[in-house]
């Protein structure tokens, strides 16, 4: 295999550059990246070609093992830096829920790659997620059975598919949320959570139906800047509610976490626990 060549501008002139709007949106969309694209990716947009860390490897390394990615899929996966930061917290809240039972849910599996380090940090948890788009799926299984990684992905959409479900009672339910953010991101105002496609209050509300009878803990993605009343609003759908921003040499580009339960609050469970 011959060597791939540091990314750069001046090494690599013969490719484009490589944004989030070019590969969310250009030709390279729908295509599985070069390792090189990969680089490249993050060189231009991060200043690091090994930005795009997932399941707890660099890009060459996942590469090198079989792990591929769509253009758009390596723009929104959350990669290891940051999953991991999200697995830790979502654990410490997760410690308050009286179920010593998990199961964590991602209706939007993507790579998985956040739900993988969740796991990581709940070692007695399962993981279920849905994916509705095939080729995401297609490529998102073949990543996790090569990494020989037990979560089960279910290939449609989480509203049909959560019905088929009956949990016990007793089970403690973490969902991840993180639908697209597409056009709700915006550089100047921030992330609008009314306008992710869906809207993140109509998951929240969701699933809380689903699951009428269990504590839930939302983890619900959210960028340095957002919206303040999409935040006011979607605040009012929880019970309780804490936002962390991670600050990953990211300057103005820091991505963060918005923790909310619903039917618990870890403020009672503390008391209740003295």
């Amino acid at each position: 295999m011959q060597p791939v060549p540091k990314p750069g501008r001046a090494s690599s002139a013969s490719l484009p550059v490589y944004d989030r709007a070019s590969l969310l949106y250009g030709s390279r969309r729908d295509d599985v990246l070069t390792l090189a694209e990969i680089e490249q990716y993050g060189f231009d947009s991060f200043a690091d070609a090994a930005y795009v860390g997932i399941y707890g490897m660099p890009p060459r390394e996942w590469y090198r093992r079989g792990i591929r990615l769509l253009g758009r899929t390596a723009v929104e996966c959350t990669r290891d830096a940051l999953a991991n930061r999200i697995g830790l917290d979502v654990a410490s809240i997760a410690a308050c829920i009286r179920s010593t039972r998990m199961l964590v849910i991602d209706p939007f599996a993507g790579s998985c790659n956040t739900l993988f380090w969740i796991l990581r940090h709940l070692p007695n948890a399962e993981g279920l997620a849905f994916e509705s788009d095939p080729q995401v799926f297609e490529l998102t299984r073949r990543n996790l059975a090569s990494l020989g990684q037990r979560i089960e992905l279910v290939h449609g959409h989480y509203v049909t598919l959560l019905e088929q479900y009956r949990i016990l009672e007793d089970r403690g339910i973490v969902a991840f949320v993180a639908p697209p953010w597409g056009v709700a991101l915006d550089e100047v105002h921030g992330l609008d959570f009314r306008r992710t496609t869906p809207p993140i209050a109509d998951v929240i509300q969701h699933i809380a139906s689903q699951f009428a009878k269990h504590e839930i803990l939302f983890a619900i993605q959210i960028y340095e800047k957002v919206n303040a009343l999409s935040l006011a609003q979607l605040r009012k759908e929880l019970d309780w509610t804490d936002v962390r921003v991670y600050d990953i040499n990211e300057e103005g580009r820091n991505h963060g976490i918005l923790l909310g339960t619903k039917r618990w609050s870890p403020r009672a469970s503390n008391t209740a626990a003295v």
